[in-house]
């Protein structure tokens, strides 16, 4: 088991109770990584404590003190993190049969969040989306529900938009991308 995936269990344990005292995170993160493999059962404790301190150190989660007890709780750069993890998760459903209808993605998206703009193509590209423009891909699988987790995981909102299209003028060529050629 990877450092990675102790620190994702963290992440969405934090997700799920929203604070935790730290007395409760790691006795019921070590709980859940009994059940994994590949864990040591002698170094569960300190694969625990340097994640926990890691995602710290990172800006993912922080503490805060409340009633003389320690809380742990995640940051909105730990919720975005975790919305990351799970988009590596999904996948798009490829059909037998095209529908012949085009899914087209486009956005503008400023200058001062370009780090977000080059994951959002990074994501496109990595899901096999075509760029038709520097701005506008598309796909010819049904798409919606990945754009709208797209555009949550990465806080966006009218900046992304989703077209679905019957038709799009010379599209020989996205046809012989898509392999839909007859």
């Amino acid at each position: 088991m990877k450092r990675g995936d102790v620190q994702k269990t963290i992440l969405a344990c934090l997700n799920i109770a929203g604070i935790l005292t730290l007395a409760a995170v790691a006795p019921n993160t070590i709980q859940l990584l009994h059940y994994l493999p590949g864990v040591n059962r002698a170094k569960k404790k300190h694969y625990i404590k340097s994640s926990v301190t890691r995602l710290k150190e990172k800006g993912l989660i922080d503490f805060v003190t409340r009633e003389h007890k320690t809380f742990a709780r995640l940051t909105s750069k730990g919720k975005l993190r975790l919305r990351q993890y799970q988009l590596d998760e999904i996948k798009i459903k490829r059909p037998n049969h095209w529908n012949e209808k085009w899914h087209i993605v486009i956005f503008d998206i400023k200058e001062a969040k370009r780090r977000v703009r080059d994951q959002l193509r990074m994501q496109l590209a990595r899901f096999k989306f075509y760029r038709l423009q520097q701005s506008v891909w598309i796909s010819p699988y049904e798409c919606e529900e990945f754009i709208f987790m797209l555009k949550t995981a990465f806080g966006l909102g009218r900046e992304v938009i989703y077209i679905t299209a019957d038709k799009i003028e010379n599209d020989k060529k996205l046809r012989e991308v898509f392999g839909l050629t007859d």
